[in-house]
């Protein structure tokens, strides 16, 4: 009877969700539940529109952090990407008039190009990720504001417009290319070298240097497909506002999607990518703040809960790793 009473309670608390379970399970667990109750108490929730109009606002903010859990799963961070948008979207309006193709190109160039310099400075400066891309996170936006003349500028383009309101069997264009590049990222991280090496290198650098990994490559690369997926979300923002507005375009979007990443399970230490997590770290952000602003509260309740909602996050993730 004595063993008994002294195992039993041991036992149930080895059963008992800890550290590990929250960090791999505890975001879809979370995006459930608002599921759940925005169904029983918040009306109209689960109404057609409604559902597409939360998908069409999370879908930048998915697309910015796929690229941020690949800079993140190497123990890195782009605090740039928000200006990338506002720039992307800056030269948008200038190259419209040779066509829709050609302007796409420019925008996803123009964040190729800020990736390609946040990459230098990390990985062949050696500066430290929060300070190569600080620099930019100011300029870029300055640079954007000289490219527009610091004004607001609508978009006519039909082609353009159709991006950010167009739907192909029902489903928002803009949600189907999220979730291309979402599918294109897992396959990338899980079934290609260079995923491997980003994953490798992310946990340890100096043994994947020792191993001939090609660090600097590797690195300067996933600057630059963050900055790409940056400059394609700011062009299907623009595209779904119908203007061009630099100053306020992407704005704390580095947040944002920082947030997703984290939320999702991918450590800020590095050596892993979830790329399944960070999209339900996205949508968990996104249904939270449509939650409270149903239910009459503030929007700063809903920064005040995100903010709640990382230091959990960070926390298990140390947790985790401690253990």
């Amino acid at each position: 009877m004595t063993t008994q009473a002294t195992v039993a309670p041991g036992r149930a608390l080895s059963r008992l969700p800890g550290p590990a379970w929250f960090q791999e399970y505890g975001v879809y667990a979370a995006v459930a539940a608002l599921l759940v109750f925005n169904a029983a108490f918040t009306e109209h929730f689960l109404t057609v529109d409604n559902l597409r109009t939360q998908l069409v606002q999370v879908a930048p903010v998915v697309i910015v952090a796929l690229g941020m859990a690949l800079v993140i799963g190497t123990e890195g961070v782009d605090l740039s990407v928000g200006s990338t948008m506002a720039l992307a979207a800056a030269l948008l309006p200038l190259y419209l008039g040779y066509g829709l193709v050609p302007a796409l190109l420019v925008a996803v160039l123009a964040g190729a190009v800020v990736g390609a310099v946040n990459g230098t400075l990390v990985s062949v400066v050696g500066l430290q990720p929060i300070v190569a891309t600080l620099a930019l996170f100011v300029g870029g936006r300055g640079l954007a504001l000289v490219v527009a003349d610091g004004q607001l500028k609508q978009i006519a383009n039909p082609d353009l417009l159709a991006l950010g309101t167009g739907s192909f069997l029902g489903i928002p264009l803009v949600v189907l290319i999220a979730g291309a590049l979402a599918l294109a990222v897992a396959f990338l991280v899980h079934r290609t070298t260079f995923g491997r090496q980003v994953v490798a290198i992310g946990g340890n650098r100096p043994a994947a240097a020792l191993a001939g990994l090609p660090v600097k490559r590797v690195l300067t690369g996933v600057y630059v497909l963050c900055g790409v997926f940056a400059a394609l979300a700011g062009v299907l923002a623009t595209a779904r506002l119908t203007a061009s507005d630099p100053s306020s375009l992407g704005n704390l979007m580095e947040l944002s999607a920082i947030t997703a990443v984290v939320v999702g399970g991918t450590p800020l230490s590095g050596g892993s990518v979830r790329v399944l997590g960070t999209v339900a770290g996205a949508l968990l952000m996104q249904l939270l703040r449509a939650t409270l602003v149903k239910h009459d509260l503030p929007d700063s309740t809903a920064q005040m809960a995100q903010a709640a909602i990382i230091l959990a996050a960070v926390y298990v993730a140390r947790e985790r790793r401690s253990r």
